[in-house]
């Protein structure tokens, strides 16, 4: 069991980073993008092709259709990552840079905790709080020392603020959804709901500004469409789901220093031996928050019977079962609630 559990958590960190990895290089793809093109088209546009790419996705899969309380679940996860996140950048990385966009998201692993515990019930110990807290310190330091901080709070800043910290509800909605429906469905099932305000939006913008833009300016929306609101979710939030909100949101950390590096190489601002210091100081945090124990909440998940799992072997009074005679199915109960998982009993 010990050695499931380890392939199970090097699997949700795998993912987790896969999706951090993705995701640091979307400020400056929008910082390219919004240069050129209208915000409010990079910011709904981007959505609905990626509506079109997840459309193809469910229908090639066969995807089942969420119950009713999913879509109202999906609806908050398509508020905060699929409109609320990217609209608010676009509008920040106007003038901003992504430097400077860098800052705020260090705090999303922090808020993405919190959300963990107020909208998926986990409880991370205080050695999670402390080492996460540090490594937040340890960013914000950084920036602020490598110059990346200038000025006071502004409406830059408060647009940041904002997008931050809807996106950290929907991860964390997205983390608990995707332990039901899994990674893909969830992010292609809250691109489909959103469709009825991505789309006016975009038509909108497309006619008010008609899109123009650079082989780099279209190659950065391209990447915003196919890569930061659609593939990139697919790993994200299969490793939240697998290895927890607020562990696996914690590889964020290592985000805002990812992100000046692309700053560097697509923008060319310059990245000192600082950034190399820097990283490995957080790196070393991220490994403290990931060997923290997180309990993990109950969770019910429905799975189908097969021909070999549609008897549950009778119990005697008291409650201990039979000797089975043959391969039979059975239920495990934990300390504290029953865990959905079926296994196979041999003789």
């Amino acid at each position: 069991m010990r050695d499931k559990s380890s392939a199970t958590a090097a699997g949700a960190i795998t993912l987790g980073a896969l999706g951090v990895l993705a995701f640091s290089m979307s400020l400056p793809a929008t910082r390219v993008a919004v240069q050129e093109l209208d915000p409010w088209f990079v910011a709904f546009g981007r959505a609905v092709g990626a509506a079109a790419l997840a459309t193809a996705y469910l229908w090639l899969s066969r995807a089942p259709r969420p119950s009713r309380a999913q879509w109202w679940r999906l609806a908050i996860v398509a508020l905060g990552v699929v409109a609320g996140f990217p609209l608010f950048t676009s509008l920040a990385l106007i003038s901003a840079t992504s430097a400077h966009g860098a800052v705020v998201v260090a705090v999303l692993p922090a808020m993405t905790a919190v959300f963990a515990v107020a909208r998926a019930g986990e409880r991370p110990p205080v050695l999670f709080w402390m080492a996460g807290g540090s490594g937040l310190v340890a960013v914000l330091t950084f920036l602020v020392l490598s110059g990346s901080v200038h000025g006071g709070l502004g409406v830059t800043d408060l647009y940041l603020l904002a997008a931050i910290g809807l996106c950290a509800l929907g991860y964390a909605e997205g983390g608990v959804l995707a332990r039901e429906l899994g990674g893909a469905r969830t992010i292609c099932w809250a691109l489909i709901v959103a469709l009825p305000v991505t789309v006016p939006f975009t038509a909108v913008a497309a006619i008010s500004h008609p899109p123009h833009a650079s082989a780099a300016g279209w190659a950065a929306f391209g990447y915003l469409t196919v890569v930061s609101m659609f593939l990139g979710f697919f790993a994200w939030y299969a490793g939240l789901a697998r290895g927890g909100i607020a562990r696996v949101g914690q590889i964020q950390l290592v985000q805002p220093v990812l992100t000046l590096i692309w700053s560097a190489l697509l923008l060319r601002e310059p990245v000192g031996a600082g950034s190399i210091a820097a990283a490995s100081v957080v790196l070393v945090f991220v490994v403290l928050t990931q060997r923290s124990r997180i309990p993990r909440p109950p969770v019910t998940s429905r799975v189908p019977a097969g021909p070999a799992l549609d008897t549950v072997a009778p119990r005697r009074p008291g409650g201990v079962l039979p000797e089975p005679l043959g391969p039979v199915a059975v239920t495990i109960t934990g300390p504290s609630s029953p865990v959905a998982e079926w296994v196979r009993v041999r003789e």
